[in-house]
């Protein structure tokens, strides 16, 4: 196991349920990040999915102790260059590219790259990645989709992301193959607009005590 993927494997495994957060404001994002902190979910993906996603990462980054800011909705090495430059210390993308895969080669930053088919983890365990991100999950056959990888792609670690959420993460969480799951349920837009932080940290704390 290469150094990186103990880097990557310290984030997850402390933490059952990664957010995953779209954040359409930079200033709502140092507080969201330190209610989910609160409730102890201190690694989070903010995707690049929006104009405020570079300034949301740099703003967690730099006042959210405790915080393990990742980036997500990585799509190019650009991409990566920008995340990895606002504080990222962990990467997550849906699928992979050549361009990704040169890029996190030449970082000290993780990544978690996206893999839905048992051809698209074989071809990412050839290049020497041991913990994948398993998206669309629910898409993509779920948790019985992925318990039947388990035996085949033996060694090979997911996180599933994508139509995950309170109801069904324990089935991905029983599974042997299952180090996390990523899911937006933590922090609904409807709290982040009402800036309800006490709410968002009593959801956090539901998911961080998520067993399998």
């Amino acid at each position: 196991m290469t150094a990186k993927t103990e880097k990557l494997l310290a984030i997850l495994k402390a933490q059952p349920v990664v957010p995953v957060l779209i954040v359409d404001d930079a200033k709502s994002a140092v507080p969201l990040a330190r209610a989910l902190v609160a409730g102890g979910l201190k690694a989070i993906e903010i995707t690049m999915r929006t104009p405020a996603a570079l300034d949301a990462i740099r703003a967690v980054a730099a006042e959210v102790e405790g915080a393990n800011v990742g980036a997500g909705t990585i799509l190019s090495a650009k991409d990566w260059d920008a995340a990895v430059a606002a504080g990222s210390t962990f990467i997550v993308s849906p699928g992979v590219t050549r361009g990704i895969l040169d890029a996190a080669n030449a970082s000290d930053v993780p990544i978690l790259p996206g893999a839905a088919t048992a051809s698209e983890v074989m071809a990412l365990r050839e290049e020497g990645v041991e913990v994948m991100k398993f998206f669309p999950a629910e898409q993509a056959g779920g948790a019985a989709y992925l318990k039947a990888l388990s035996s085949p792609l033996a060694g090979t670690l997911f996180c599933p992301t994508g139509g995950v959420s309170l109801k069904n993460a324990k089935d991905y969480l029983s599974l042997p193959n299952v180090v996390c799951v990523g899911g937006s349920w933590v922090a609904p837009k409807e709290l982040v607009a009402a800036g309800d932080w006490a709410g968002i940290t009593r959801l956090a704390s539901e998911a961080a005590a998520l067993k399998a």
